[in-house]
């Protein structure tokens, strides 16, 4: 999980992709060169406030920080995740993208368990993502035909088969994901950052919802109850 402040290498390479100079980077925060310096060669940590704007100020200029104290240039316009590994990849980039965002995250899919299939460890997104709507930063929905419930952090409602959208999809900040599992490599995701396309897919979840229904209690809890028997026995 990408912590709320960047760590001093994460910060030295932003600074190299954007090319600045710490006192290009003090003149754009109104931070002193020298706290910088000092904060970029581990002899200080400033306060939380002053490594949270040099972070605001970074992401604000199309650099993202990722895992792993890593950083990367924001994809613009379309980018394709395809494979499994990719497919880790666009997890990563959607709770990334959440956690600076915040808002509303919809899927359609027709049979949920396809999200796992093709994830080394489901979980760790989970995780982070249960942890983002507990804040009240994040909402979460999934319309849904064959679902495996296993986000006790989303709100379900079932979809008819002859009702859902033959391709899976999420409507996401300001980002619209479309996903393809029948395919020589699957999943093949294709992310297209366009608020008004965005837009016109959340006002057709959010029409497709109003009409859908609730999965029966019995159906959640029996789920749920065959998940947790299964994680004691592994």
């Amino acid at each position: 999980m990408v912590s709320n402040k960047p760590s001093p290498s994460q910060l030295r390479a932003a600074r190299g992709l954007l090319n600045w100079s710490r006192a290009d980077l003090a003149k754009k925060t109104g931070i002193s060169e020298q706290t910088i310096h000092r904060f970029e060669n581990g002899k200080a940590i400033p306060g939380e406030k002053t490594v949270l704007k040099l972070r605001k100020i970074i992401e604000s200029n199309g650099i993202d920080f990722t895992d792993n104290d890593g950083v990367r240039r924001r994809p613009q316009g379309v980018e394709i995740f395809e494979g499994t590994d990719r497919f880790e990849e666009f997890h990563d980039f959607l709770y990334h993208h959440m956690l600076e965002q915040g808002g509303e995250v919809c899927l359609s899919v027709v049979d949920e368990r396809l999200l796992a299939k093709y994830r080394r460890n489901p979980e760790i997104q989970r995780q982070r993502m249960r942890e983002l709507v507990k804040t009240g930063y994040v909402t979460y929905r999934v319309l849904v035909t064959i679902g495996d419930f296993t986000g006790d952090y989303v709100e379900y409602k079932q979809q008819p088969s002859h009702a859902a959208a033959p391709t899976a999809f999420y409507a996401f900040g300001e980002c619209l994901a479309l996903i393809s599992f029948p395919d020589k490599n699957p999943p093949h995701v294709v992310v297209v950052r366009s608020p008004p396309l965005t837009q016109s897919y959340r006002q057709f979840f959010r029409a497709s919802w109003e009409k859908a229904q609730k999965f029966p209690d019995s159906i959640l809890k029996k789920t749920l109850s065959h998940k947790t028997i299964q994680e004691k026995k592994t």
